[in-house]
């Protein structure tokens, strides 16, 4: 831009003085002919300055249109990776559900083959070997049969039995709980649930304030169900029936035995803190 400056001035300079134009002719002419070239390289250049613009503005469109691509992509996948965790979520409940109603028939085909095998087989009646005219007193001697075991009717479940004493227990209805867990207690003794029905029938007592009852229960969970994990909190709870009895020395030793052969039972937290209190 300066250069052409230069030239318009040059050329102002020369149409002033005429004489000196003629001299300076030829060269006037050349800076004619470099304003006229300079002029042209000036519209090819603007020219391609739009041209670049539109190139640019078409190069971002373009980027723009593959980021909303793979936005959308990446968007597509999350939803997909979210739907099939919600797929794998619900299978695994299912899964959960399904080995939880399994563990439950088992229990049941299991509560089942115990009671057909209590059931007495039938002994068929044979002849007596002996005269009772010779031998008197075989005549005359009662046949006396073993005592069964209870048999459940057939429409009792164990899980129904137990699920029901159960709701009692929760609702607060302790002597109608406790006749529940002795019902499923005399009909499945060898069942899972059968430590949990002896310590329920052991709380049902505690809440009812009857606490020498509930002693005696809470060590049948200890007698009958030595290898179950109701143990810890049938020591617990047996420790806290001794408070309620003033009698701390039995209390301190359930507490004590808990912590000493159930370290790491939730209910040796418990007693540690309970014999805290009692020092």
């Amino acid at each position: 831009m300066r250069r052409m400056s230069a030239l318009t001035v040059i050329a102002a300079a020369l149409l002033i003085h005429p004489g000196t134009a003629a001299a300076a002719s030829k060269e006037q002419q050349l800076l004619m002919a470099e304003l006229r070239i300079m002029q042209q390289h000036q519209q090819m250049l603007q020219q391609s300055l739009v041209s670049l613009a539109d190139t640019l503005k078409l190069v971002t469109g373009r980027l723009d249109e593959q980021a909303g691509t793979t936005r959308k992509a990446l968007a597509d996948q999350r939803l997909l990776i979210e739907g099939m965790t919600d797929t794998v979520r619900t299978l695994r409940e299912k899964s959960d559900d399904t080995n939880v109603r399994l563990s439950t028939i088992t229990q049941e085909l299991e509560s089942l083959r115990q009671t057909i095998a209590a059931i007495p087989q039938p002994v068929a009646a044979s002849a007596p070997s002996t005269d009772p005219a010779a031998d008197p007193s075989a005549a005359a001697a009662p046949t006396t049969a073993a005592p069964a075991s209870p048999v459940p009717p057939p429409t009792v479940s164990p899980a129904r039995t137990y699920d029901s004493a159960y709701s009692d227990y929760t609702a607060g209805h302790y002597e109608i709980a406790i006749a529940g867990f002795q019902t499923f207690l005399k009909f499945f003794p060898r069942h899972s649930n059968a430590d949990d029905a002896q310590l329920n029938i052991g709380n049902s007592l505690f809440n009812a304030g009857k606490f020498r009852e509930a002693a005696i229960e809470y060590q049948r969970v200890l007698s009958d169900y030595p290898k179950t994990d109701s143990v810890p909190a049938a020591y617990y709870k047996l420790g806290q029936t001794y408070m309620q009895l003033k009698q701390p020395d039995l209390a301190r030793k359930a507490f004590e035995t808990l912590t000493q052969n159930h370290p790491t039972a939730n209910e040796a937290y418990l007693a540690k803190q309970a014999l805290e209190r009692l020092k």
